[in-house]
């Protein structure tokens, strides 16, 4: 193992970035969770959706400026650090890892929920503890070896998304009429049971917090920034891509599925993609979509290990965490993330054996806190940041967000309701009760503690100005 110091191997391309975000924020949100959205808010969970896709955009767009002037292991706790101050930076990162551990227990429990369409009688726990071992053993391998699975994995369940919009247009489209489906198809179903806001917009409110929950990890286009190739070219291709994209899947593959059944006829007991094409009694399709939605569970928690390790590297690379995990293996992996959120996900395996019924609904919740926290401190960072460029004259971003200032203070405040909107639900409030607590112990631990350069704002080298200045120098020669 190579000492502290060393530097993570720059092996991923923009087809390997593009599609790990694809994998960490197109997965048991939209596969498993979407039920409990489409339960709360019906129909008008669409809205839902676009209202946030858009408002996550702009988070991207402020977090793509961020990186590719910074493009460091340690994104956005790195960021916050630099342009917020230590403490910032301290409590940024640790949330980050937080909440990638927090999906990624979502994201086995979901796993082993799949497993049981078709092995009933098999404990959920047995599942989740084969899935953890087998995942941790491809995060030691290098990271394009990584960055390949990731990409297949993706691929897999991006296929079976579009397959399904096709094929449920087809039948809507076409009228083609199943033998043995309980109901008739075709957009009427958005109107019909209820309305198309049948739970009122208190309903559409109380989605916000699933919803949130499914465009968690969206950021780690962010966390890529320092093993990409070439992070000037494809952070922003990443970045103006992947979260139109995601909108999309979610919206159409939604609003497909409630055309098909009505909303109040998804249960939640599994997938409600496999639920539906079930009951639509299509030869098949049921199981052939299981093992799509399975793909994306495997595909969502690999992305999250990963995610969570580099931020954990770039925080002990600052004096925020112990040096152990600045250590990297052979292959250029930071080997002890590795092995800490393999022990962090076997809390799953207990969670999965002792409460199998709440867990998903409480993780969710939880996430979801932690999720904007880290989107409100990339927003504040990115803010820090354009007035430190406008107040220092320095060269301007290659990347800049659109609308600037409007949309930024807009989403800032769109976040911050979210984060209120949790306290108003008590299937939810819980998630404030945690959150408040991880904060106040983050702040403590940073107290007593870092010493030394973790007490030190992050220095970072400024690309944008290093290239500028070097092509100007070069101009003259």
């Amino acid at each position: 193992m190579n000492s502290k110091g060393s530097v993570l191997t720059r092996g991923l391309n923009a087809r390997h970035i593009r599609f790990m975000a694809l994998g960490s924020a197109i997965g048991t949100g939209l596969f498993y969770g979407s039920s409990s959205a489409i339960q709360k808010a019906g129909p008008a969970v669409l809205l839902a959706y676009i209202i946030a896709g858009a408002a996550v955009f702009m988070v991207m767009r402020a977090l793509g400026e961020l990186a590719v002037r910074h493009p460091v292991s340690g994104s956005f706790g790195q960021y916050a650090s630099r342009y917020l101050g230590p403490l910032a930076g301290f409590i940024t990162g640790w949330t980050y890892v937080f909440e990638m551990a927090i999906v990624a227990i979502a994201d086995v429990t979901a796993f082993s929920i799949y497993m049981g369409f078709w092995f009933h009688d098999v404990p959920r726990w047995i599942w989740v503890l084969a899935i953890i071992f087998f995942l941790a053993a491809i995060n030691l391998l290098s990271v394009k070896v990584f960055g390949e699975l990731e990409f297949w994995f993706s691929l897999i369940k991006v296929s079976a998304i579009v397959a399904m919009i096709a094929g449920g247009i087809a039948i809507i489209v076409f009228g083609f009429q199943i033998e043995g489906a309980p109901t008739a198809v075709g957009l009427g179903n958005l109107v019909d049971h209820g309305g198309f806001l049948p739970n009122g917009w208190v309903g559409l409110l109380a989605a916000f917090a699933v919803v949130m929950f499914a465009f968690g990890g969206i950021e780690t286009i962010g966390v890529t920034a320092g093993e990409a190739a070439d992070p000037a070219k494809s952070i922003p291709a990443a970045v103006n891509t992947v979260p139109v994209r995601i909108l999309l899947f979610y919206v159409l593959t939604i609003g497909v599925l409630m055309t098909l059944i009505p909303w109040n006829d998804i249960t939640g007991e599994t997938s409600p993609f496999v639920q539906i094409f079930d009951s639509l009694g299509i030869p098949l399709a049921a199981h052939i979509l299981n093992a799509a939605v399975i793909t994306a569970a495997l595909s969502a928690i690999n992305s999250d290990i990963f995610g969570a390790g580099r931020v954990l590297f770039g925080l002990a690379q600052q004096g925020h965490a112990p040096s152990v995990f600045s250590r990297i293996s052979r292959s250029g992996v930071p080997w002890m993330t590795v092995v800490l959120m393999t022990g962090v996900l076997l809390v799953g395996v207990v969670l999965n054996a002792t409460i199998p019924e709440d867990v998903f609904l409480v993780i969710a919740s939880i996430a979801t806190f932690a999720t904007v926290w880290v989107w409100i401190m990339i927003l504040a960072s990115h803010v820090a940041m354009k007035r430190e460029i406008a107040r220092r004259d320095l060269a301007p971003s290659n990347f800049p967000v659109p609308f600037w200032p409007l949309a930024s203070i807009l989403t800032g405040l769109f976040m911050v309701g979210v984060i209120v909107l949790l306290g108003f639900y008590p299937d939810t409030r819980v998630a404030l009760y945690v959150g408040g607590v991880w904060l106040l112990l983050l702040a403590v631990a940073f107290k007593f503690w870092v010493r030394g350069s973790g007490r030190e704002r992050a220095v970072l080298v400024d690309e944008t100005t290093v290239k500028t200045q070097t092509t100007a120098a070069l101009a003259t020669c």
